[in-house]
């Protein structure tokens, strides 16, 4: 189980309320700065140079959670930020431990996900010499962090911890790194930490200037097509009640984007679901098609945009973001509005002088539902399709359900094939896209909302890369489904070999993997094995049965494809369906 000191009391003894004992160490300071945060649990790995500030998590009752890698605490840190809201927190040591955090912090900074590491390092005397586990932490993550600190006092220790705190919760979220030499986390100090607080000169707009708001009011009133386009700000915010409830009063179909997932519900009939290269036709033919967008917390990436001149061509678009950075920086802002999300779309709500005359738009959009529909063939004499698989469990599983993944065409069926009605119920990496991600993020999951329901989708080339965080599962007794969508391939590099390098199948091809049942075992957790349509259900429902972490190893159509696709730099109206329509774009 999760590592913490205080011993369990029996349940008819009560714990008497007592005074925190003052602080004698830098290292009991940082302890501090995060018990003041509210921390709950940390992920991390021990080491040389961290040691001390073990030594300090020793007294304390923030649950450690030992992870197997430190790339995966930094996911486990991510996917706990994701699901509460809240900073997650990871350690490493020096050296290799903090260069094993830079790829979960550079996939936190690209999806704007709260992170805090606490990275170990030499003794200040000995930084610059090239000592043993030194490398130059803060110059390796200050380009993919909000800010990286170098504590270089004992007595200010704590006060860096709680400011990287609060900077990673503040405005547009993201991750934060402090390094810490030995010498000052055992320096003795008397300083008490102060409370989480931003630096003086950082500033975060609320509200959005009140005569922008009137004037995108206006043009969203006026227009014909209208579409919002939610990101995944929109949940960082905790605004998809406010964006529901916005549109819904004034009947405004609704798109999201990919980490945006269940800001709203897409069982609305105002829901198209999800754009882009793999979204769905309905979405982008509404993207391609509008004459106003209004886009709330998105940062307008390549994967969402295809070729940015034939994106949303003949849209004036209002720009909703907290970051004034992402306004114009890749689709143009005919109406900038900078602020929290759920603040201008209060502005905007009262803005509004009508319901925009939008009947004929609305009823085309449900032309292109039915036209372009999220469907698939299960042929008998065809191997098991991965859609039935992630239907099936959307299915039985409550809303509230919690699905991770890791990165390739399962993260795409996963995404395409199950209902998602709730914010922070879709955990996966995206700017990044980092295979490995599912198996720590669904444990950050699991511990942040442990009363509900988490099921990882993995392929066998992302689960191969951190499935040393089965032991983890196990070991603290998570109840996880992790499903693997095993074809024996790393599908989407194999699915673009064979669509633009002419079938060339270089280094993509995995019939070398292990029977994924028999691995869970050793591990300690169950394994199950799915090979046809009959035993779907039953498998199912054993699997979520278990007490514990579950493993199924799916295996599935190996030339079964993702589509709809538009190609990379492609016209978001130009989508294929199938192999063959590819061939045409």
């Amino acid at each position: 189980m999760s590592e913490r000191a205080s011993v369990p009391k029996e349940e008819d003894e009560t714990e008497p309320e007592t005074e925190q004992e003052p602080v004698t160490t830098g290292a009991q300071s940082v302890i501090r700065a995060l018990e003041n945060a509210g921390t709950d649990y940390v992920f991390g790995v021990q080491g040389g140079a961290i040691m001390p500030v073990y030594d300090a998590l020793y007294d304390s009752d923030i649950n450690h959670v030992t992870m197997a890698h430190e790339q995966g605490a930094s996911h486990a840190a991510d996917a706990y930020g994701i699901v509460t809201g809240d900073p997650g927190v990871c350690f490493a040591t020096s050296g290799p431990g903090a260069t094993n955090l830079v790829t979960g912090i550079a996939d936190a900074n690209m999806d704007s996900d709260p992170v805090i590491a606490l990275t170990g390092q030499v003794p200040t005397e000995f930084v610059g010499n090239d000592a043993f586990q030194e490398t130059d932490t803060v110059g390796i993550t200050q380009p993919i962090t909000k800010e990286s600190y170098f504590a270089a006092d004992s007595d200010t220790v704590g006060d860096d911890v709680s400011e990287a705190f609060a900077l990673a919760d503040a405005g547009r979220q993201g991750p934060t790194l402090v390094d810490l030499p030995k010498d000052v986390t055992q320096g003795e100090t008397e300083v008490e930490p102060g409370a989480p607080e931003t630096p003086e000169t950082y500033e975060v707009p609320e509200e959005a200037d009140d005569e922008n708001v009137q004037e995108a009011a206006e043009a969203l009133a006026e227009a014909d097509r209208p579409v919002i386009l939610s990101g995944g700000g929109v949940i960082k915010a905790n605004a998809s009640s406010a964006l529901r409830e916005f549109a819904k009063e004034y009947e405004i179909p609704v798109i999201t984007t990919m980490p945006g997932i269940g800001s709203f519900p897409e069982d609305h009939e105002l829901s198209l679901e999800w754009a882009g290269m793999h979204g769905t036709g309905y979405a982008n033919m509404a993207i391609t098609n509008t004459d106003c967008m209004l886009a709330i917390g998105t940062r307008f990436d390549d994967r969402l945009t295809g070729g940015v001149d034939s994106f949303a061509p003949d849209a004036e678009v209002i720009h909703v973001d907290i970051d004034p950075a992402e306004i114009s920086k890749n689709v143009y802002a005919d109406y900038p509005l900078i602020g929290d999300a759920r603040e201008v779309l209060r502005q905007l709500f009262d803005a509004m002088p009508r319901v925009p005359d939008a009947d004929e738009w609305r009823d085309q959009c449900q032309v292109w539902k039915d036209e372009y529909p999220m469907d698939y063939d299960t042929p008998d004499d065809e191997p098991l399709k991965p859609q039935y698989v992630v239907e099936k469990f959307s299915d039985v599983t409550p809303d509230d359900t919690i699905v991770c993944t890791g990165v390739g065409q399962h993260q795409m069926w996963a995404s395409q094939f199950w209902e998602y009605t709730e914010p922070r119920t879709w955990v996966s990496s995206h700017g990044l896209g980092t295979m490995g991600y599912g198996v720590p993020a669904a444990i950050g999951a699991k511990l942040a909302a442990p009363d509900q329901e988490v099921v990882c989708f993995d392929g066998d080339g992302s689960f191969l890369m951190t499935v040393q965080g089965l032991s983890v599962a196990v070991r603290e007794q998570l109840d996880i489904t992790y499903v693997v969508l095993n074809n024996e391939a790393v599908g989407m590099v194999r699915q673009w070999q064979d669509g633009f390098y002419e079938g060339r199948r270089m280094a993509s091809e995995y019939p070398w993997i292990p029977q994924f049942d028999k691995l869970a075992e050793a591990f300690g957790a169950r394994g199950f094995t799915l090979e046809s349509y009959e035993n779907v259900e039953e498998t199912i429902q054993e699997a979520r049965d278990y007490d514990g972490p579950s493993v199924i190893d799916a295996h599935i159509d190996p030339g079964e494809n993702v589509f709809p696709m538009v190609p990379s730099g492609g016209d978001n109206g130009q989508f294929a369906l199938n192999e063959d329509h590819l061939d045409m774009i």
